[in-house]
């Protein structure tokens, strides 16, 4: 008997309920064994945000440890074995939690982006640039912000290390990321 496939539904159907397709028990399988993957690829910082048993976070880190790449696929295959021993409701749990981390990262993302782009603007633009900014930003310091963008400016014609962009870069974040709220 092949492993996997008949492990997965082992509850009878409920009277009146169609047994699940081969093919259906085959795609949940792979879902899992891909959702199993996503675990041992995370970090440890992001691994303790998932809700698993202790017994399944054993065996992503022996998963993790394996550096053999048939070693490791057969470790991993092992771990998506017991995940679908798991509820439906504690694998949804555990998928919910790593959209829930995309997402935060896709927003971190385009704030980074909307700092970056602001900073580009500063440099290449003018006071009218700094003005619609402060409009954005009203407790932005304006002066730190013009000095700033001059010296990174004068860097730039003068070939020297971005010391005042990245400063710039960083008083925008810090002015930028105080008022996250989907302004900017």
């Amino acid at each position: 008997m092949p492993t996997g496939e008949h492990e997965l539904n082992t509850a009878a159907p409920e009277p009146g309920e169609a047994m699940p397709s081969r093919s259906q028990l085959r795609r949940e399988a792979l879902d899992v064994l891909k959702l199993a993957h996503t675990l041992v690829d995370l970090s440890d910082a992001q691994l303790a945000h998932v809700p698993l048993a202790a017994d399944l976070l054993d065996e992503v880190r022996r998963a993790r440890a394996v550096t053999q790449q048939i070693a490791r696929k057969r470790q991993t295959q092992f771990l998506a074995k017991q995940m679908r021993k798991l509820d439906e409701a504690d694998v949804e749990a555990i998928r919910a939690t790593l959209e829930h981390d995309r997402d935060n990262i896709r927003r971190e993302a385009a704030a980074l982006h909307r700092v970056e782009q602001w900073r580009d603007r500063l440099l290449e633009g003018d006071d009218e640039t700094l003005n619609e900014f402060i409009a954005h930003h009203p407790l932005a310091d304006r002066q730190r912000l013009r000095a700033l963008a001059r010296q990174a400016r004068g860097e730039r014609e003068r070939n020297k290390p971005p010391h005042a962009a990245r400063e710039l870069f960083r008083a925008l974040r810090e002015v930028i990321g105080g008022k996250e709220d989907g302004q900017g």
